[in-house]
């Protein structure tokens, strides 16, 4: 099943027109086509999509939208989409002709209030700016991360901490965007829970906990992913329903990235990349790419007969993705996008296992074509490493010629944090073992700064600046 974007109408309404209209749709919504789950993603600098979900199909999926609470147009689709053992329907909308960093007002088809939004910055735009990355992040409470864990778990949240999902909101203001690099709700982990006491067991619930993860989670980032773009990548534990440990439990619609694919609306189709796996955008002085280490290179870890058993993909032919990052990072204007940073979700410096396949299919070209920066997850904790050269350190201060690369997988879910076993590979700068995300500052084409935020109470615990010897011309 492959879900695409397709083409928009926008249709241009007198303002009070478009205020009629508003009310007409508010009075005439029922619980069935009700907005919810709201969610944004950049759709190059002068367009943004819309997503949201509802218990049923939508002939004609729109929003309103306008640089007023006025509203002054409307943007239409026919993706209203669902799959087996899915309760809801993904709704995909796409405006375009907006202007770039821009402050827009929109509205859903039934939502109950306006949002809004701002695009992204256009290419070469100089100012400084901030993005959220956060890996490896489930839902929060009675079906995820909560101050109780089941048996073989650890971990819990320590009573009166924030979560991640909680700290990312009350700083939403400070960034621009949010980057998930992999593992998004931790749906697969019910049978696990049910297992160890956390959650009533029923194995034949026919993916009823599965789907109720999923939403639960989606409702949860929404006070987030409604007011900034929500970017993300794919993880193994979006590939099936038990991470591979009971295929006999899945059910079609829970497996082979399903529901990743359903549910969001990555800007591939402007980038030349495939769906949701592979894409990238740019954003003021960054270019910013995400690579699959799940499927589609050789040895894929999800791949049938790969370590991670997961019975996913291909989704492309054999060297396509491969051949598209070449082709997109050869393809960087590196006087407008100075920044080159990439994100793939398993990490190959870390000081525990580490996916070798991962780093034989993406290291190299990683490495010929000067990306600045690599972020990864996978891992439950944070691990700031330093520029690599095939296992060769660099000082970050130093005007490093290899990528800078950073692990953070301490968002949050069911099992809590690992503490790595190994000892810290020589690579190694920092090591956290605390719930938190990723605060990153792009200061100009030189300086790039990270912080580590510690979710439960938002103090910072690591920060380091990257500097490149090169020279600003920016517009």
């Amino acid at each position: 099943m492959k879900f695409t974007s397709q083409a928009v109408t926008v249709l241009a309404l007198a303002t009070t027109a478009s205020c009629a209209a508003n009310v007409q749709r508010r009075d005439s919504c029922t619980a069935d086509v009700e907005a919810t789950q709201v969610r944004l993603a950049y759709h190059g600098d002068r367009g943004m999509s819309v997503s949201w979900n509802t218990n049923s199909k939508l002939d004609k999926p729109s929003v309103a939208f306008g640089k007023t609470m006025q509203l002054g147009g409307i943007v239409t689709s026919d993706q209203s989409t669902t799959y087996p053992t899915s309760s809801t329907y993904n709704n995909h909308v796409i405006i375009t002709g907006l202007q770039p960093n821009t402050r827009y007002h929109y509205q859903p088809y039934c939502s109950d209030r306006i949002y809004s939004f701002t695009t992204a910055r256009t290419a070469g735009d100089g100012s400084d700016f901030k993005f959220a990355m956060v890996g490896d992040m489930g839902t929060m409470g009675p079906d995820g991360l909560s101050t109780t864990v089941g048996k073989g778990a650890a971990n819990p949240l320590k009573p009166g901490d924030n979560t991640s999902i909680d700290s990312l909101h009350a700083l939403k203001e400070s960034f621009d965007f949010v980057w998930h690099v992999g593992d998004i709700a931790y749906a697969d982990a019910w049978l696990k829970e049910e297992k160890g006491g956390y959650l009533p067991e029923n194995l034949n619930d026919k993916g009823a906990e599965y789907d109720k993860i999923l939403n639960d989670f989606y409702n949860e980032i929404e006070e987030i992913s409604r007011d900034v773009p929500y970017m993300v990548g794919p993880g193994n534990h979006e590939a099936n329903c038990d991470n591979g440990a009971n295929f006999s439990l899945c059910l079609p619609g829970q497996m082979n990235f399903t529901g990743y694919r359903a549910h969001w609306n990555m800007p591939s189709d402007i980038s030349g990349g495939l769906e949701n796996f592979w894409y990238s955008f740019d954003h003021g002085m960054a270019h910013f790419v995400v690579f699959n280490t799940e499927t589609d290179f050789p040895n894929a870890p999800d791949e049938p007969g790969g370590e991670g058993v997961e019975d996913a993909g291909p989704f492309a032919p054999t060297g396509t993705q491969l051949a598209w990052l070449k082709n997109d990072l050869a393809s960087v204007d590196r006087k407008k996008t100075p920044w080159v940073i990439a994100a793939g979700h398993r990490p190959w410096y870390v000081s525990t296992t580490e996916c070798k396949e991962c780093q034989a299919a993406f290291e190299p070209i990683l490495l010929e074509y000067g990306v600045d920066l690599v972020l990864q997850g996978h891992k439950h904790f944070y691990e700031r490493e330093s520029a690599i050269n095939n296992f060769v350190a660099q000082e970050i201060t130093n005007n490093p010629s290899a990528p800078w690369y950073i692990v953070n997988g301490a968002a949050g879910h069911y099992d809590g944090l690992d503490t790595p076993t190994y000892p810290l590979v020589p690579t190694s700068r920092k090591l956290l073992t605390v719930y938190g995300w990723s605060l990153f500052t792009v200061h100009n084409c030189t300086h790039l700064t990270t912080e580590f935020i510690a979710s439960g109470n938002g103090s910072i615990l690591d920060t380091a600046t990257l500097y490149k010897d090169r020279t600003c011309d920016f517009n």
